[in-house]
């Protein structure tokens, strides 16, 4: 909703200021200057970015829309899929949760969680340092080391399609005076044209400047930004669960261990110490 707002916004500033100042809008309707800016920028896009970023650009623009990936709901859930997950080491050991590791989407544990389990990269992250905690592997500092490699190459895999979308906001104020110099050439090529078409020649060509400089700053820029800060946010997901695994390895209770990754989360995903308590007493004997 907010993005949606702040485009309008922008744009009903820019319009209804420039009309209140006694522009004509019918001016700034220039095709060609958006075909040479936008065309030019999504191919020089695609130049400067591989296949998977570029395919991964139209979901990335719909996640500015949608917000993060996971509420407050999900992070419910994901602790209390933890709560029971330890609880069945700490209780049965930690080789009971052999089965569960290995076929991790037959998982009845895992069923009861459905966001968690439908979920393959977090069930995959989550499984894997699991599978290393059964065959042995018991030193927390060595299991952070490791899961801060992977969250850190998680994290810029994630933040590519925010830099490339970044990139092309700052490349159009460029082709922005590309624009506008094909303008002044075209006017110039027309000099003998009387004064009122000259005129109108030279606003079209300074529409090119006007319409990079916006999309730069008051469109894609902003976007770019927003979708960086809906990854930072979805990263904590995996953060969570990291916390959780390095509590749990230092011998904590299930209880505690689940505080630990509920400590982690922005306040306003947070669930309550309560609301986790009351969740976790509903949850079946393991």
């Amino acid at each position: 909703m907010f993005p949606i707002i702040g485009l309008v916004g922008v744009t009903a500033a820019v319009l209804v200021s420039f009309v209140l100042m006694g522009g004509h809008l019918n001016v700034l309707w220039q095709p060609l200057e958006f075909v040479i800016i936008g065309g030019s920028g999504i191919f020089a896009f695609m130049i400067a970015n591989p296949k998977e970023v570029v395919l991964k650009t139209g979901g990335g623009i719909g996640a500015i829309f949608k917000g993060p990936k996971y509420k407050k709901a999900d992070y419910l859930e994901l602790l209390t899929m933890q709560y029971q997950v330890f609880r069945m080491a700490k209780t049965k050991g930690m080789l009971s949760l052999e089965q569960h590791v290995d076929n991790p989407h037959d998982s009845a544990i895992f069923q009861s969680f459905p966001a968690f389990h439908g979920d393959h990269h977090a069930t995959e992250f989550f499984c894997d340092y699991l599978r290393l905690m059964t065959l042995g592997t018991d030193n927390p500092n060595e299991i952070e080391t490791i899961i801060d490699i992977e969250l850190d190459t998680h994290h810029h895999e994630a933040d590519h399609v925010a830099h490339a979308i970044n990139t092309l906001a700052e490349s159009f104020p460029g082709l922005g005076i590309v624009a506008a110099v094909l303008g002044v050439i075209h006017t110039m090529g027309s000099i003998q044209e009387p004064p009122e078409i000259l005129g109108g020649l030279i606003a079209a060509a300074l529409v090119g400047t006007f319409l990079g400089i916006l999309l730069c700053y008051g469109f894609v820029g902003p976007m770019a930004a927003a979708l960086k800060s809906v990854r930072e946010e979805e990263h904590l997901y995996f953060v969570c669960l990291k916390s959780g695994i390095l509590a749990h390895l230092q011998g904590y209770a299930p209880a505690v261990t689940v505080e630990f990754a509920r400590k982690c989360l922005m306040s306003h995903i947070r669930p309550t110490f309560m609301e986790v308590e009351e969740a976790c007493a509903e949850l079946p004997p393991v």
